[in-house]
């Protein structure tokens, strides 16, 4: 399948979870029980969730502001048990593969910019069905953390593609918000992490219900 119009973007940048990857509910249980576990006050599942795509220890403070910055690293250990008991129970959406699959035989360059460690998106990306699927990718712990546009502009640089030929596409604000300050356009997707009323301000170029939603977009659009 190819597809029917010239190709606007060169480079698509994908967040992960909650964009390709079923995990929202799981990191969104995670940060409350590991809050709860160090004594804070859990934070409401909209408080939570909010906060999915920043950097893990931002993400956890802002998640927390009652937990001392000193209880911070067990914080992140807690966050991490918890995450790993739900690991087995998660997966991408369905039609991941085929989208990405027909976005590279149209000669786009794919990357993920995501808040997850370089090591946990590793884990992921070892998936066979992923394998070679992906040109480069941008953790929050090894460039700065959404909304700084950092991951994007790096990824322009080791790709020689300029701003106007990148599309972000994410789940939350954080991502489109770190695309406008990267000069980039985005598409939002409805199904993560974030009620979709507070992506208008980032003017993205569609927002999409479902991922059979967001391929037949790029299939026009991309």
């Amino acid at each position: 399948m190819s597809l029917v119009s010239p190709r606007r973007f060169d480079l698509i940048a994908f967040d992960w979870d909650g964009t390709l990857y079923d995990s929202t509910a799981a990191i969104t249980k995670s940060i409350q029980e590991a809050v709860r576990d160090v004594g804070g006050q859990v934070p409401t599942q909209e408080a939570a969730s909010y906060v999915i795509g920043m950097a893990l220890t931002q993400a956890l403070a802002h998640a927390a502001p009652d937990v001392p910055p000193e209880k911070y690293p067990e914080l992140g250990n807690r966050y991490r048990y918890h995450y790993l008991q739900h690991q087995n129970d998660l997966s991408l959406f369905e039609g991941v593969v085929p989208m990405l699959e027909t976005l590279r035989e149209s000669g786009h360059l794919l990357t993920v910019a995501t808040g997850k460690s370089r090591r946990g998106l590793n884990e992921v990306l070892a998936s066979v069905a992923l394998k070679g699927l992906f040109d480069g990718s941008r953790t929050a712990d090894e460039t700065a953390g959404k909304p700084h546009p950092l991951m994007l502009q790096e990824l322009m640089a080791e790709f020689g593609v300029e701003p106007e030929r990148v599309l972000m596409i994410g789940d939350t604000t954080h991502d489109l918000l770190m695309a406008r300050n990267a000069g980039c356009a985005r598409v939002g997707v409805s199904y993560g992490a974030h009620a979709t009323g507070g992506f208008g301000e980032f003017e993205p170029l569609f927002v999409a219900e479902s991922v059979a939603e967001l391929h037949q977009w790029l299939l026009t659009n991309g």
